[in-house]
């Protein structure tokens, strides 16, 4: 089997200009794909997963990757998926945001010199010096308009309200796969489903421009049973960064996937081989459950190590198999100086363990008795603790049914 049929076995394809092609080029390692990641977070977050695995996974069959930083795509801000428009960053806010997902991706692909290694690219090298005026002259004759108000992209924007600012990007991310093609020879894109527009733009740019064909493939986008975007917990990102989510809250994110959802998640996420999982396929019940398990450490594994894996597996083996280990379970550490008058209040409590975004959250949940703290539930969100309720152990807070989090006084 090649890449390509690994690759619909595990039903990570979703659309291609040309099927054999592609299918030749990728299972003969002779495709330079590259995928774009803009640089709007200072994490790469679960959702990245899909790509990075791509990348692995054709890297390891010969081809080689170019991870482009969106440096200078970041200024303008993709419009794909969104209701509204992106919060515009600085200059230094996106650098930064681009030398941790370089950090990120270095766990995933191997950079370097030499054949079939990956290469890290920054469009900001290109796009910010780019004059205007040139650029149109240069490729503006090459989009249509029309055509560009018809792309899924900009379709669910226009009753909002879609700003020039935004309608640039398709222009910008077709620029990127032009420039790489005739500076690094590029000849393939692959991205997310909901980016097949601006893929086609690129495609269309190179043709017109320069007489040649290059190709994309859109990957499936990673959705629950309800049809909602995974890599994400109570409207928050499952950062890759464990200072934002720890390898603990991590793990029980994809312990915690719908029993539907769970093969699916192996399949597409996982290195599992494909035979492994077509004998785990037929599982049922508490069998689910192992699996669920074998998911949370392959990805905990993935991003934060074996031994991280481990550890959050036997904390959480612990917890909800009622034993009483709490050394793994992500912490907080307090001191006297965050007590007032001794004590601390519980919307506080919840709000420095980083278990809410607002107080007013906070009451919300309190009030719907979605918060328990060493066992006991609290209804009042006016209730404090004193420095002697912490004890040696802490106070451990039970955030709905599976988040738990230990608060300890230094």
């Amino acid at each position: 089997m090649g890449i390509y049929e690994e690759l619909q076995a595990r039903g990570l394809i979703a659309q291609v200009t040309n099927e054999e092609e592609i299918r030749e080029m990728v299972n003969a390692g002779k495709a330079t794909f590259y995928i774009g990641f803009d640089c709007t977070a200072d994490s790469l977050t679960a959702g990245h997963f899909m790509a990075l695995t791509l990348m692995k996974r054709l890297q390891m069959a010969g081809n080689k990757p170019i991870a482009l930083i969106g440096g200078g795509t970041t200024m303008i801000g993709d419009p794909s998926g969104r209701t509204d428009m992106r919060k515009v960053l600085t200059k230094e806010d996106i650098d930064y945001n681009a030398s941790v997902f370089k950090r990120q991706m270095e766990s995933f692909i191997e950079f370097g010199e030499g054949p079939g290694k990956a290469m890290m690219l920054n469009n900001a090298d290109w796009l910010l010096s780019l004059n205007y005026v040139e650029l149109l002259r240069e490729v503006g004759h090459c989009f249509s308009v029309n055509n560009m108000l018809r792309a899924e992209c900009y379709k669910q924007r226009m009753e909002k309200g879609l700003s020039f600012l935004e309608f640039n990007y398709m222009i910008m991310q077709s620029y990127d796969f032009y420039h790489m093609f005739q500076h690094y020879g590029c000849n393939m894109q692959f991205g997310g489903d909901d980016q097949w527009s601006n893929m086609l733009g690129g495609t269309e740019l190179i043709r017109r421009k320069l007489g040649k064909d290059a190709h994309c493939m859109t990957i499936t986008l990673l959705t629950d049973s309800q049809g909602k975007k995974m890599g994400k917990t109570a409207g928050n990102a499952v950062w890759l960064d464990p200072n934002k989510t720890s390898p603990f809250d991590f793990y029980q994110y994809w312990r915690n996937v719908d029993d539907a959802d769970v093969f699916k998640c192996l399949r597409m996420l996982t290195f599992l081989p494909l035979e492994q999982l077509d004998e785990m396929s037929g599982w049922e019940g508490s069998q689910l459950n192992q699996a669920k398990e074998i998911l949370a450490f392959e990805l905990t594994k993935m991003v934060h190590g074996e031994d991280e894996a481990q550890k959050a597996q036997e904390g959480a083996r612990a917890l909800f198999g009622g034993g009483a280990s709490t050394a793994n379970m992500p912490t907080t550490e307090l001191t006297e100086e965050d007590l007032a008058d001794g004590q601390i209040g519980i919307l506080d409590l919840l709000l420095k363990a980083g278990l809410i975004p607002s107080k007013g959250e906070g009451r919300r949940l309190v009030q719907q008795g979605g918060v328990s703290v060493n066992d006991e539930k609290v209804t009042d969100f006016g209730k404090s603790f004193a420095a002697a309720d912490f004890g040696p152990e802490g106070l451990i807070i039970k955030k709905g049914k599976k988040v738990f989090h230990k608060v300890v006084l230094k």
